[in-house]
Formats: C-alpha cells, structure tokens, sequence
C-alpha cells in the first residue's frame, strides 16, 4: 500500500509549507501534521525558538520540545540538508514529506515599506523567495499570528492559519449534552417499549432511528401535556434505554437551599449530585449558574453526605500559566484576587434561611454569629490552589472544581485531568466566547477538546447552559449591549 501511496504523490504536485514559529510554539508536533508536503523552516524560525527557550511557561516549554525534535531529525542526516531531510522514519510513518532548512542568504527580495530587522519579514522574505524559486509549486506560509498573514496576503502570497489543533471548524457543532425529542418520538419509538420502576426512578427502553444517535448520559426533553426530561443510560444501539431525572427544581430536593430554576440547571445539577459520574463539563454565559450550581453540589457532598473530603478550586489565572508573582502571603492569599467569583457564589449559598412564621430572629443559623460560623466551615473545607503547581499531585476523594477552563490548552487540560485519583470528582466550567489566551480560539481551547473527546464516556457528563439567571437587569444587557 506505502509503494501505491508512494507513486500517488509523485504524480501530484506536494505543496511546500513554511511554518512561521509560533505554530512549533504552539505544538511542537506540527512538524509531523502535513502529511505528504514539505516542510521549510526558515533560519529566523530557528533563532526566534532559541529567543524563547527560556523560563517555565508553556510557550518555553514547547519552543524546547520543538528544538529537541529538529535535533532528533537532523542529527545523522547532514549531508541531506539541501534536498531535505524525510520525515518517515522520524515521524512513524505519519508524515511523508521532507524537512528543509534555509541554508542560504536571502537578501532585496521584500519591497522597502518593509523593515528586515523584523523577524515575521524576513519570514516573509523567505516565502517570496521560494515562490520565485519554484514558481510551479504551492509555498503557504503558515502562521497563527492574523497581522502575518494580512501582510503576507498584502503582498500576494498564500497564507493559512495553523487548522490542526482545531477539534471543530464550527463550535456551533459541539456537543451540547441536550437533546429535544421530537413531538411524534413515541409514535417512531414507542413499538415494543418497555418500562420499569427501580429505586423510584422510571426507566424505558425503547427501538427506533433516533436510538443510534443518542449517547450515554445525553439528556433528553419534551415540553407538552405529558413533559419527560430523562437521560440516556445505555444508547448508540439498535434499543436505548432512558431513565427519569431527580426533580431539583422542586425544594425537598434542593442542593444546599438552592433549586434548579430551568431545565439546563436541573439537568446540570443531576450529573454533579450523581456519584457513578467522574467527569463534568458545563458550557455556558455569564449567569447562567455554573459556579453556583458546582459549588452547592461540591459543599453538599463536602459537608453533609460527606463523599468527598475537601473541594479544590482552581482557575486560570491570566496571564496563563505565569507565575502569580509578588503578591503578598501564601499560594491561597496569592489566588484571592482571582477568586471573587467564589466569594460571591458563598455569599449567596450561605445567606440565612427563611425563618418560619412567627419566628423573630434571622434564621435557622443562629443569626449573624451562626452565619459567621457556618462560614468558617464552609471555608476550611474549600482549597484554592494555582495552576502552576498541579503537575505530579493526586488528588484522592476530592471534589476539583477548573474554572475558566476555555483559557487551557488540550495539554493543559490533559495535566489537570490526569491528577485524579480515586474517588475524586473533576468539574469543568467556562465560557467559550470569553478566551484571554493568545493564540487559543474557540475551536482549540482545551475546554472544546474534552467536551468533544468525553462524550458518551458512561462516567462523564456535559450540559451547555442555556438562560441567564443574574437578573432582569443582566439578561437585558446580554441582549441588547
């Protein structure tokens, strides 16, 4: 098949990719990502890797990775420097193309609006020198930065942007977790059905075309006479069987005094209360009620049923990754500014309850000093930890709560992930349409990544939140600013 393969591509014409250096920054492994094409790296490539080898950030790391990596293809093969270096072996077979390094000067090519003391313009001189040198052949610059690729375009070349970290081209695409059925589903699906009672849940198992589509611990709703929110527990099958939800949004099941107030936040809330479910993802806009659901179900399961023994907080605290610097006190002093989202999420989860009628005083705490103590408790059971120093922990029967998560790389997500351990439950929350990270998009943050790679796992769950429940106020502006 490799020789068939083989004789396929000299009959078509490889395109020759120059890769600008924030796409070896960004994953190292591109080298190996354009299959059948060539690869060229320009000598300001090389210098601008070397400029950035320095420091712990992740930038740094990968920009050291990407150097061990062109070490490991060139060494042993200098005298192919000028015809290029193959990349199968290297590669394991996953790239078929060929390496080349600039191995000569390039002088005049750029036109004088151009300044060459800049790095992206010499890049930029290489690929126009390239394209009059093989004016049969496709040379693309490929480069995350959109200036250098304006530029490049400006000046009549080919550009792109670097597509292969991209889990979606559409994030419109991504799974939500939620499904509607359709208002004839039990006409399609209700032949043969069957239905049981266990634990006071309803389950059903039904046949039918949409059974091959539905994923284990996908929600599904109707609205209507008959109203059925229920999720998925066995699916991609000829049959699927659905079991009925615990009802939050009614107040003998409320979670730490607070009820779902839509069906996204009850469905939401159903997978953070259920312990068969080791993973979480919840999608959703400001005041949609992500943190404040999590926290309730972490505290509930914290402190009363005990399942967990602490919960741990973390966010990205942006810029990503950094050192949080000189700021006074110890790690957890250090994250404080970061956190004033939580603060606000206790606030609301610890305000007095109703007292009964009848009754004087502000609740069932013990009036303000009850409250006071009550916060105490909450807080000792709640860590807030940075980012920077999660690599070689485990976590064992912890509740980890990653805020923020859209600002992660799929590395850094895939480092956060890997820390639990036994008994321990991970809970992802961000908002893709809020990345801070440079060079992250919607597609390739690490928050897309997991949604996409965990679906249908039978220990996972998603739920992309739909309404906002701040107030009239916040959703107004939502709408309108």
């Amino acid at each position: 098949m490799n020789a068939k393969r083989a004789k396929a591509h000299k009959n078509t014409i490889t395109k020759l990719f120059v890769l600008d250096t924030n796409v070896l920054m960004h994953d190292p492994m591109s080298l190996f990502r354009f299959e059948e094409h060539d690869i060229y790296v320009p000598m300001m490539t090389l210098e601008e890797l070397d400029a950035n080898k320095k420091g712990m950030s992740e930038v740094a790391r990968n920009a050291r990775q990407s150097s061990r990596l062109l070490d490991e293809i060139v060494s042993g093969a200098e005298h192919d420097m000028a015809h290029g270096i193959e990349l199968t072996v290297a590669s394991r077979e996953l790239a078929t193309g060929r390496l080349f390094f600039q191995t000569e000067a390039i002088n005049g090519i750029l036109p004088s609006s151009l300044p060459t003391a800049k790095a992206d313009n010499q890049i930029i001189g290489v690929v126009m020198h390239l394209g009059q040198k093989f004016p049969k052949r496709p040379v693309i610059l490929v480069s995350k930065d959109i200036n250098m690729r304006i530029k490049a375009r400006a000046l009549g070349l080919e550009a792109q942007d670097y597509f292969n970290d991209k889990v979606l081209e559409d994030t419109d695409l991504l799974y939500t977790g939620t499904r509607e059925l359709p208002a004839n589903f039990w006409d399609t699906h209700g032949k043969g059905l069957e239905s049981w009672k266990k634990d006071s849940r309803t389950y059903y198992r039904i046949r039918g075309p949409l059974c091959q589509e539905m994923l284990v611990n996908e929600f599904v709703w109707q609205e209507g006479p008959q109203p059925l929110q229920a999720w998925v527990r066995v699916g991609a099958g000829k049959t699927a069987e659905l079991e009925t939800l615990i009802d939050f949004s009614h107040a003998k099941n409320a979670v730490w005094g607070i009820t779902a107030r839509n069906r996204e936040q009850n469905f939401a809330l159903n997978l953070l209360m259920n312990p068969e479910i080791d993973f979480v993802t919840l999608l959703g806009q400001a005041g949609t009620g992500k943190t404040l659901l999590t926290l309730a179900a972490a505290l509930t399961q914290t402190l009363e049923t005990k399942l967990f023994s602490e919960i741990i907080i973390t966010r990205v605290t942006v810029p990503v990754g950094e050192d949080i610097g000189f700021l006074p006190g110890t790690e957890e002093e250090k994250m404080t500014p970061w956190m004033g989202a939580l603060e606000d999420n206790l606030d609301v989860l610890n305000k007095p309850a109703e007292p009964p009628s009848g009754a004087h005083g502000s609740g069932s705490y013990g009036g303000d000093w009850g409250r006071a103590a009550t916060m105490d408790l909450i807080r000792s059971r709640i860590k807030v930890k940075s980012l920077n120093f999660m690599r070689g922990r485990t976590f064992l029967n912890k509740f980890l709560i990653i805020d923020e998560a859209q600002n992660l790389t799929p590395k850094q997500m895939k480092t956060l992930i890997t820390r639990a351990g036994p008994g321990t439950k991970v809970v992802c929350l961000g908002n893709i349409a809020q990345i801070d990270t440079p060079y992250l998009t919607e597609g390739s943050s690490g928050l897309t990544y997991v949604v996409d790679r965990f679906k249908g796992w039978p220990h996972s769950g998603h739920v992309t939140l739909q309404r906002g429940e701040r107030s009239r106020l916040a959703e107004h502006a939502g709408e309108v600013l």
